[in-house]
């Protein structure tokens, strides 16, 4: 419907209000604004007459009007409006206002642009009394992005009372028995486990081949670990691949169940056992990851003996790819570095150190060794016995002496237990000290590694992950017995550390199967092998 407005002109005078002067029943605009066909011709003259008088008033009227006594700046005079624009603008106001390119905003996109201001006035208040209560602050209205948990590994949370009661839940439903430790510990280490020799791990054990019970290879392995019979990251990684080989040829697949999932399942005991008996290496735990990789592959519709031998395979190939031929190709490596008439130093015992030391001899190659050897262990002995059977010339100290010989040394070959992924080297306890002093005479210092030992982990002190040995190693069993009620005295507490991680910048070169490599490519070999494995 069209409304009828008033036409006429408005005669404003200086300090006067504006008064109408002339009006109509038709609906018109001033200065042609709304324009409808007239009625008469004799009409039609008179509104453009009336429109002209009213230009020529409005301009001069303009001119004569005093500015407004504000404090503020005075804005630009609008464009006189017309009864159709002051309707206009009416409507704007009740129902939206306009934006800069003259675009309508309706009462729900002011009220949405009010509550925003609001929220952020709210939130910005909320931050300010959060600063100075020393608390972090946030909206209960408002919703928070949610902070990323850093998850932290059971082994290095002994001190935290909920979590080794869910690990103590969780062993008991693998029917898994749980070693007690050691009540008096350094209060630095307390978040380690550190076990004994004296308790039993085969007392409330279940045997057989299903699920639910340990095979009795699986639990052999695993007291061969607890007592330190085998050591040493590749021995102790092809036991543990032994004994899962001899309990796949003993598995068969319950009714109604897939072999891939069930044998998973079945194998999770195992892993939770060897993990009681010691802590698993890296080396170790790549092996299982592969091995729960091929189970994984396992088509459904494959007949159960041909996963089975496929699944041994896999075995056999891991073992003679990752650890025998990498053996074989690091001894190879070292014999071109090993020069006539070196002085070679070794620390402890390592397998890979020995088979190259044994090839480069066997070349005709002549050289000295010098063995370092420390406390509570003296796995040095046992290195030492294999050089001397195989006509090296060798000579034996102690760790404490080795600032006085390292000025005889050429070269220093060490044995890893793992490669971290920002080139630190987890090794034997008295290898970063080797290091030390090895860089102080300026004796390049090589490690022996091979690639399945590198790992995606990042540390650079021994204190956050170590594996604790038991205390009472470090006690010498001598007839005096010296120390022997250690346990009893309050203000003692021993500490066995079995690990120690170098930085670098102590060392020269790492050899691996994949040729010479600096320590920090590390990332590089891992992101290669896994690719390779997808």
């Amino acid at each position: 419907h069209r409304r009828k407005y008033d036409c006429g002109i408005l005669v404003m005078s200086s300090g006067k209000s504006p008064q109408k002067s002339c009006s109509s029943s038709s609906r018109s605009g001033l200065m042609g604004d709304v324009q409808h066909p007239p009625k008469t011709s004799s009409s039609q003259k008179d509104v453009k007459d009336c429109s002209k008088v009213g230009r020529r008033l409005l301009s001069s009227s303009s001119e004569k009007v005093d500015e407004p006594k504000k404090s503020t700046p005075a804005k630009p005079q609008a464009r006189q409006q017309t009864p159709r624009n002051r309707t206009k603008s009416e409507s704007s106001d009740k129902g939206g206002s306009e934006d800069s390119e003259g675009q309508k905003k309706s009462k729900a996109e002011l009220r949405a642009e009010r509550r925003a201001i609001q929220e952020a006035q709210r939130t910005l208040k909320t931050q300010k009394q959060g600063d100075q209560k020393g608390r972090p602050s946030g909206d209960k209205g408002q919703q928070q992005l949610p902070q990323q948990q850093v998850r932290v590994a059971t082994n290095v949370l002994a001190d935290d009372k909920k979590v080794q009661a869910k690990v103590a839940k969780k062993l008991a439903k693998q029917q898994v028995p749980q070693r007690t430790e050691r009540s008096k510990q350094v209060e630095l280490f307390a978040h380690l486990h550190q076990y004994t020799h004296e308790i039993s791990l085969t007392k409330s054990l279940t045997f057989g081949y299903g699920q639910g019970s340990l095979h009795p290879a699986v639990v052999k392995v695993g007291l061969q670990y607890a007592s330190g019979i085998i050591c040493g990251s590749n021995a102790r990684c092809i036991a543990m691949l032994a004994a899962f080989k001899k309990a796949f040829q003993d598995y068969t697949t319950p009714p109604e169940k897939e072999l891939c999932r069930d044998l998973e399942a079945t194998i999770n005991p195992y892993i939770s056992y060897l993990d009681q008996c010691r802590t698993l290496s890296v080396s170790m735990r790549n092996a299982i990851k592969y091995l729960k990789l091929k189970i994984t592959n396992i088509s459904p519709g494959t007949p159960e003996e041909e996963a089975i031998k496929l699944l041994c395979e896999s075995l056999d190939k891991f073992l003679n790819e990752k650890i025998i031929l990498a053996g074989k190709a690091i001894s190879e490596a070292c014999c071109d570095i090993i020069k006539p008439n070196d002085v070679i130093l070794v620390h402890a015992y390592s397998s890979i150190v020995l088979m190259s030391l044994i090839v480069a001899h066997n070349k005709g190659i002549n050289f000295r060794v010098i063995v370092v050897d420390s406390r509570p262990k003296m796995e040095g002995r046992k290195i030492l016995n294999s050089l001397v059977h195989s006509g090296i010339k060798c000579s034996y100290i102690l760790i404490n002496a080795v600032t006085y010989i390292m000025k005889e040394v050429s070269k220093v070959f060490l044995g890893a237990h793992a490669l971290l992924a920002n080139g630190y080297v987890m090794s034997r306890v008295g290898t970063s000290l080797i290091a030390l002093v090895a860089k102080t005479y300026n004796v390049p210092v090589l490690v022996c590694c091979e690639t399945y030992k590198f790992s995606d982990r990042v540390q650079t002190d021994s204190f956050v992950f170590n594996e604790l040995g038991d205390p009472s190693d470090l006690v010498p069993a001598a007839k005096e017995k010296f120390l022997s009620d250690w346990q009893n005295i309050k203000s003692l507490n021993l500490l066995n550390l079995l690990y120690d991680f170098t930085s670098p910048n102590l060392i020269a070169m790492v050899v691996t199967e994949l040729g010479k490599i600096p320590c920090t490519s590390v990332p590089v070999v891992l992101r290669m092998s896994r690719d390779a494995s997808l």
